[in-house]
């Protein structure tokens, strides 16, 4: 008993020395993690450079992603029924335009995209897709696009009222 107490104590104290390794030196420096976070927030760095601040001038070449029309009205639409619009629109800016990418809103609404450049003056589209599966009533969804635009973000919203399917039949109130 006295042995097997021994033991314990004896590996319970070379646990407690090694977890408290005081000798090591700071890695971070001399005032902590506060001063690097403090450094950081002093000096921002913008990953995008179509980022602007407000001090800095837009970009008078950048290219600008101009739609004639920036949502769509589906209507009333079936129940599992699947619908499609393109979005059309033009570069009015002074450079190429190029997505980088386009997301939506939900699972259910699928972007499609121009891949390759739009000159100035030129049109590129955006196919968006909505599958109305295991949804309904009115829906309203958004789709985020990415470009070297300034903004570098333009959103195209669709619009759709989903009708009851008529499955279950009346409805008692």
């Amino acid at each position: 008993m006295k042995r097997t107490l021994f033991s314990a104590f004896l590996l319970s104290g070379t646990l407690l020395l090694g977890a408290c390794n005081n000798n090591k030196a700071a890695e971070v420096g001399a005032e902590g993690m506060n001063a690097a976070a403090t450094a950081a927030a002093a000096n921002p760095v913008v990953d995008n450079p179509n980022v602007t601040n407000e001090t800095e001038a837009p970009n008078p070449n950048a290219p600008v992603m101009t739609f004639a029309k920036a949502e769509h009205d589906f209507g009333d639409i079936k129940p599992g029924e699947v619908v499609k619009h393109t979005f059309e629109f033009t570069n009015t800016g002074k450079s190429p335009l190029l997505i980088e990418t386009a997301t939506a809103s939900c699972g259910c609404t699928t972007p499609n995209w121009t891949k390759e450049p739009v000159q100035p003056g030129q049109k590129g589209t955006i196919e968006v897709q909505f599958d109305s599966h295991g949804k309904t009533g009115i829906q309203n969804k958004e789709v985020a696009i990415q470009a070297n635009t300034q903004p570098s973000i333009t959103k195209v919203t669709i619009k759709t009222n989903i009708l009851p399917d008529g499955q279950n039949g009346p409805v008692r109130q």
